[in-house]
């Protein structure tokens, strides 16, 4: 795996994240995604005024971008696995942080397996 892949990797897993995160976010100050009396177009229009959901929608178009790149110039069978490894890891730190979940010893340990399988991954992908 080159450094540039890597990279990439990396840029998309925290652009997804933070999407994820944001979106979130903008959910719960939205009052949730309720279909009321407004219909779809009613909750779309309260998401719309939510800055951190319009946000979170973008980075997650710029990630998807990024990673059209990497699909581009590396092997999918190595890259998603760790794009998928990052992104489940830095969304369940930022949800621990921003939204104060749980952080479980198993949970913790799930996390800790799922980057040591991100490691042997990219070591698989060096040989």
């Amino acid at each position: 795996m080159t450094p540039e892949v890597l990279l990439l990797l990396v840029v998309s897993a925290l652009l997804t994240a933070c999407a994820n995160l944001m979106m979130r976010h903008g959910l719960l100050q939205a009052g949730g995604l309720q279909i009321q009396g407004g219909g779809v177009l009613g909750v779309v229009a309260r998401l719309a005024r939510e800055w951190t959901f319009v946000v979170g929608v973008l980075a997650y178009a710029l990630a998807a971008v990024v990673w059209f790149r990497v699909l581009s110039i590396a092997e999918v069978s190595t890259s998603y696995p760790i794009l998928v490894g990052l992104t489940f890891t830095l969304v369940t730190v930022g949800a621990v942080l921003w939204f104060r979940e749980s952080a479980s010893l198993l949970k913790v340990a799930g996390i800790a397996v799922i980057l040591a399988g991100i490691l042997l991954i990219a070591r698989a992908a060096r040989a």
